[in-house]
């Protein structure tokens, strides 16, 4: 699994200037909750880089199913067999490594997300990741005001953060329309959190990291 705290030095290839680091915002939609029983459905993946999302190269996945749950299929609306190209779980993950290389890897309740990669990884026998990893989620907490009259919430979805910041969720329940919900949420918390002080990639992980999923 992730290595669950990032000390000194900053991982090989992540800059300690914030402006010039990479993240990737990622989503999945599987079978279900349980990662050692479910699967990848879909895979959402979008750059961030500075203040911008790069769109032209988001990249969203279907993968191939030998595991299904029909009782899935209301939340994200994926079939079995659909109009969209399916690829083998290796392969999805072999293009997670070339597509994350040297990048800060964000998601909402990204944890999950992460224990179902690392079981598909370890069924094809690929090595773990060691991207740092932000949940958007911790970060949000972290966002708020302190006030002895706003108590905060101890799980806030990404339902409540698109509403927080009025975002358009028209394409909720894809993994690439998750993904996209979570990068503009993500700026805007790191505009809120950089109003405060100038952050570094350091204080930024030590924000949000992902201490154990």
């Amino acid at each position: 699994m992730l290595s669950r705290f990032w000390e000194k030095p900053l991982p090989e290839g992540i800059a300690a200037d914030l402006q010039a680091v990479s993240f990737v915002v990622l989503d999945t939609e599987t079978t279900g909750f349980d990662p050692e029983r479910d699967r990848i459905l879909s895979l959402g993946l979008l750059k961030i880089k500075g203040t911008r999302i790069a769109i032209n190269q988001g990249v969203e996945l279907f993968l191939e199913q030998e595991h299904f749950d029909r009782q899935s299929v209301p939340i994200h609306g994926i079939l079995k067999e659909g109009r969209h190209k399916r690829v083998p779980e290796a392969e999805a993950m072999a293009l997670l490594d070339t597509y994350c290389k040297d990048a800060i890897l964000v998601g909402h309740h990204l944890g999950f997300d992460l224990s179902m990669i690392y079981r598909a990884r370890k069924r094809n026998e690929l090595p773990e990741l060691r991207n740092p990893a932000l949940d958007t989620e911790k970060l949000y907490r972290k966002s708020l005001i302190k006030s002895p009259v706003l108590k905060k919430k101890e799980h806030y979805s990404l339902d409540e953060l698109a509403k927080a910041y009025d975002l358009n969720c028209k394409d909720r329940h894809t993994a690439l329309g998750d993904a996209y919900i979570t990068a503009m949420a993500f700026l805007h918390i790191l505009n809120r959190l950089q109003s405060k002080k100038d952050l570094s990639t350091r204080q930024l992980l030590q924000l949000g990291q992902i201490s154990s999923f």
